[in-house]
């Protein structure tokens, strides 16, 4: 059995192994880290030789820190790490590059159409339809998306939304509340088989899907990080915000979905949402009447430019071919659009 895991902003850890009648055997770390003294090593892979296979990732990385010398000296590798590539190893978990990646990117459209793409093609990942995908989003006009276990009253002054045009859906995925203008904001979404975050934590997942951002965000010249659970955050502040939602059917799949704050405005986010000042604080700033515009600062790139510099960036790690929406998943999400996300009943599930 083969499992890998890249350790958020560290290094690759490789794991081969066997499972023989329920315990682990033939046990061998690798991988592109740094680690001193060179007995560190060996002690890794006798730590974990015999170890019951069912042992979970916070057990296995107890064997292996107490099975470290002395001194030994880390860099791009814990024991958390080698623990997770050996639970994705006998998870049978896939990899980026076991998958031909479609694109997708195509004109604006309305926020309950998205949200309803957002389901139809996760799900058509899930049942093998569809490759894995990532899909850009272009959005047909500014929205607040709340969080599908929200209370609508809660987070929408319904009047500042309206004395702004601002229409309001709500996303299959949990979390907070999102403030999207076409031209200030850049969201993508992540759909991929389960098998690729297999032996990992939920928590674990979020990093691992968001790593490839992080690097090109980097090829930019901005140190990101990822912070947990659900942030992107730079020495400005939070620059982006994920959710995810699993789907059941078929072999399984993730939805992924990210949104970055690209320019803000401030002063109207706080008009249309109920948040206070304490909530701005992690977006980078702690006053309500001002533009927020992490990436445009920061990258001095048009909002297309750092884009374009994304999906370039995935394409260069994983490949990625340029896909389409097709007829059926289009109509399957218009259906929902109809049916679901523009009825009254969704929107005001939580009122």
């Amino acid at each position: 059995m083969h499992g890998e895991y890249k350790v958020p902003g560290g290094k690759l850890v490789v794991v081969d192994l066997d499972d023989d009648h329920g315990v682990l055997r033939n046990v061998q770390v690798a991988g592109d880290f740094f680690l001193e003294p060179d007995e560190a090593l060996g002690a890794i892979d006798a730590a974990l030789e015999g170890v019951p296979s069912d042992t979970d990732a916070t057990g296995l990385a107890a064997r292996v820190e107490a099975a470290l010398p002395e001194g030994t000296v880390m860099y791009g590798i814990t024991a958390e790490g080698v623990a997770v590539a050996v639970r994705r190893a006998l998870a049978h978990a896939t990899d980026w590059t076991d998958y031909d990646w479609q694109l997708i990117h195509t004109e604006p459209q309305s926020p309950a159409l998205l949200m309803a793409l957002d389901e139809v093609l996760t799900t058509e990942v899930a049942e093998g339809r569809r490759p894995p995908t990532l899909r850009v989003w272009e959005w047909g006009g500014p929205a607040v998306i709340i969080g599908s276990f929200q209370s609508l009253r809660n987070e929408v002054d319904p009047e500042g939304a309206a004395r702004h045009g601002i229409d309001v859906v709500r996303r299959i995925s949990g979390g907070g509340a999102m403030f999207v203008e076409p031209g200030n904001t850049i969201t993508y979404s992540l759909s991929v088989p389960a098998s690729l975050v297999s032996g990992l934590s939920f928590a674990d997942s979020y990093a691992y899907l968001d790593d490839w951002v992080l690097g090109a965000l980097a090829d930019m010249g901005i140190k990101a990080w990822y912070q947990p659970l659900n942030d992107i955050a730079t020495d400005a502040g939070k620059i982006a915000g994920a959710a995810q939602k699993r789907v059941v059917a078929g072999d399984g799949a993730v939805l992924h979905h990210v949104t970055m704050s690209y320019d803000i405005d401030a002063e109207k986010m706080l008009d249309v949402l109920r948040i206070g000042k304490e909530k701005m604080s992690d977006k980078g700033t702690t006053s309500a009447k001002k533009r927020v515009d992490p990436l445009r600062r920061q990258t001095g790139l048009s909002r297309a430019d750092v884009i374009d510099r994304m999906i370039g960036s995935f394409r260069d790690r994983y490949g990625l071919s340029e896909g389409t929406v097709t007829d059926r998943e289009a109509a399957l999400a218009e259906e929902l659009v109809r049916t679901k996300f523009a009825t009254e009943e969704w929107l005001a599930r939580i009122p």
